[in-house]
């Protein structure tokens, strides 16, 4: 997908987004990498400006064939970053449970579907642009693995922090 294919607003809505057999919505994103793979570029997230996550977000009907089409377009409407995918990572589950859960025991957690199955590539960073769709909402800073890894637990995100270790960021 080229720069110039990308589109200049965000897609919204879950009515074209796909679920497994399951339940859990299809999710896909970048890890994005710089050219010495001792950084990864976070993003703020869009419910907690002061928390930081991976770009991502749902996959769509006209996606079905590629996810990696999604992780190419989340990763430009978030972080207004386009680059070289370099690799595919292993599918991670979202275990928390459903925001309308509330507080729930172990038990019922334990017993109930994941709320999402991320599909993640590793993106080697080419260029930045200053304008893009999310570019008035959304914030995005450079982090070592370990400082990505406090974030991510910080911000009680464990399938992030899981699919960053599976990326070959240095782990130093």
């Amino acid at each position: 997908m080229s720069h110039e294919s990308l589109s200049a607003t965000s897609r919204v809505g879950r009515e074209n987004q796909l679920f497994n057999d399951k339940g859990a919505r299809l999710v896909a994103g970048c890890v994005v990498l710089n050219s010495t793979y001792d950084q990864v570029l976070l993003i703020s997230s869009s419910a907690k400006k002061n928390k930081w996550v991976l770009p991502k977000g749902g996959i769509e009907t006209d996606e079905a064939e590629d996810y990696s089409k999604t992780a190419i377009r989340e990763t430009w409407e978030e972080a207004g970053v386009t680059g070289e995918l370099i690799g595919q990572l292993p599918v991670v589950e979202d275990l928390r449970p459903p925001k309308e859960w509330g507080k729930l025991t172990n038990d019922k957690i334990l017993n109930n579907p994941p709320r999402s199955e991320f599909h993640f590539y590793e993106m080697l960073v080419e260029k930045f642009h200053d304008i893009y769709p999310e570019s008035k909402e959304r914030k995005r800073k450079w982090f070592s693995f370990q400082e990505a890894i406090d974030e991510l637990n910080g911000n009680k995100r464990p399938e992030l922090v899981e699919i960053l270790k599976n990326s070959r960021i240095k782990k130093k």
